[in-house]
């Protein structure tokens, strides 16, 4: 099938696209507004897209019931230039799912789901304590882009469990740490617990020998 996109709803790209471009890591965002009120929300539009600088890219639409009015995600960042990406694994993942409900402004979303906070070392926002993994981030640049905004990130600080890290790399042993990702549709995930392959790259000299 071909779908021109000029032609077909908003909601059917989306649906085509979350079901194409997977599995998608989640960011479980952490920002907090000019008061220090705390807000935490998951997103799957999100990867890192540099490492010098080290920059991570996040997307944000705009609130459902409005073309122009922010996520609090998306607003704390713009107001206060800093933020703290939490690494989902598999034993929070349902309460980043309770972060994901649509809760009134006056509650706390980490309250709802059971998480308390540690202090970060760079940025102002704090880590979900729960999370083994955190990126502090601070906003490199923020575009609007129809009814969404585009979120990078530059990260200044990265948290981690001790057992979940290799000294020697440093590497992350991820098949420890069991992250999990999002797939197409609502409740829809993937663990990596089980998809670990050793595929080695093969260099040049030893294609040209033929290995295959």
């Amino acid at each position: 099938m071909i779908f021109d996109i000029e032609k077909i709803k908003a909601r059917e790209t989306y649906n085509l696209l979350i079901g194409l471009v997977a599995p998608r890591p989640i960011a479980l965002v952490t920002s907090m507004n000019h008061e220090g009120r705390m807000n935490a929300a998951p997103f799957s539009s999100y990867n890192y897209l540099c490492t010098d600088p080290p920059i991570i890219g996040m997307g944000v639409m705009n609130r459902p019931e409005s073309d122009h009015v922010p996520k609090d995600t998306a607003r704390n960042i713009r107001r206060t230039g800093e933020f703290v990406v939490n690494v989902v694994t598999e034993d929070i993942a349902q309460q980043m799912n309770i972060c994901a409900t649509d809760f009134p402004a006056e509650f706390d979303e980490l309250e709802m789901a059971g998480f308390t906070t540690a202090p970060s070392q760079v940025v102002k926002v704090p880590r979900i304590a729960q999370a083994h993994a955190a990126l502090e981030c601070k906003e490199f640049t923020t575009m609007e882009i129809g009814r969404s905004r585009i979120v990078l990130g530059r990260v200044v600080s990265i948290y981690i469990d001790d057992k979940f890290v290799d000294p020697a790399g440093p590497y992350v042993l991820s098949e420890e740490l069991h992250a999990i990702g999002r797939m197409n549709g609502l409740g829809a995930y993937v663990k990596t617990r089980d998809s670990f392959l050793n595929i080695p790259r093969i260099p040049y000299d030893e294609w040209k020998k033929g290995k295959r």
